[in-house]
């Protein structure tokens, strides 16, 4: 309903480039820049300056970037409300979540919520817990569900279940024989991270530091940016990781991996995220309530 003109300018004004803009607007780069050229030929007024590379908004951007966000945040709240008006729950759903929920926890909800109310669309959007926070925080996602705190002042965070980090390894690695691995042990051995960004990286590496190991004492190979791409590592026995025991369930019944538990126990909170002043319809609503029930029966498996 709002303005595709005025859309495209927010997604530019919020990422600070036209590249960006596109990717996440699933456009074309000339597309995005014909929009935002008709929106200043309207207004008969520049909205960025672009020089050396980069581009930032002029005073008048930013006038209109204020009203932007009102404006397509009331368009959207209208048309959920006219929506909800039938009594049936339905329309588009966007989900953000990090790569180790996406990939192992949400499938599975997105598709018992999908055959529960057939009229919904849901759409999942995969990447690490930094660029999911900020997603939701521009109002591009309507739920967020990350591994780590949130570090964003204006999203209301729900912790929906816990997550036990563990070592994975190969059944032939040095580390599979012991029943619990206390951190110091670790630095002797070759070690596959996650990507920085990850919730899981964020929290190991505080895990880590907590136990009196610095980030360059690890004897760091590799830095995955999936968990499914960490698991295929790790079985090769290049190096043991630190990640989800839900990441590896599947692995370890066909035995590819085994997982053993820290001493101490590292343990973290999955949350919910979702902008505080946002309008949250009956529908985004009623799937963050079966989205929370759901985990929590993954987390006690």
């Amino acid at each position: 309903m709002a303005d595709r003109r005025l859309q495209v300018f927010h997604a530019v004004a919020k990422q600070l480039s036209f590249t960006k803009a596109a990717e996440i607007l699933f456009m074309t780069q000339p597309a995005v820049t014909f929009q935002v050229k008709q929106l200043e030929e309207h207004f008969n007024t520049r909205l960025f300056d672009r020089g050396h590379g980069r581009i930032t908004l002029t005073p008048a951007g930013e006038i209109v970037l204020a009203y932007a966000e009102r404006i397509l945040s009331l368009a959207s709240e209208m048309d959920v409300r006219l929506a909800e008006m039938t009594g049936e729950i339905g329309g588009s759903l966007l989900v953000g979540a990090s790569t180790t929920i996406a990939d192992f926890m949400l499938p599975s909800i997105l598709g018992e919520f999908k055959s529960a109310h057939p009229d919904v669309r849901p759409r999942l959007i995969v990447a690490n817990s930094e660029t999911i926070e900020t997603r939701v925080a521009e109002h591009m996602l309507d739920i967020g569900f990350i591994e780590s705190p949130s570090h964003q002042p204006n999203l209301e965070t729900e912790v929906c279940c816990d997550d036990e980090l563990q070592v994975i390894c190969s059944p032939r690695f040095p580390l599979a024989k012991f029943k619990e691995i206390a951190p110091k042990q670790l630095v002797d051995y070759q070690y596959v991270s996650r990507e920085p960004g990850s919730g899981t990286r964020e929290f190991t590496d505080a895990y880590l530091r907590k136990a009196g190991i610095a980030a360059e004492q690890m004897n760091m190979v590799m830095e995955m940016g999936s968990p499914i791409a960490l698991n295929g590592v790790v079985e090769t026995g290049l190096g043991f990781a630190i990640a989800s025991v839900g990441s590896v369930r599947k692995a370890q019944r066909l035995g590819d991996l085994i997982a053993i538990p820290l001493k101490p126990r590292l343990t973290r909170s999955l949350s919910m995220v979702y902008p505080k002043e946002k309008f949250r319809s009956r529908l985004v609503t009623t799937f963050v309530d079966f989205a929370a029930a759901k985990l929590k029966e993954l987390s006690l498996k």
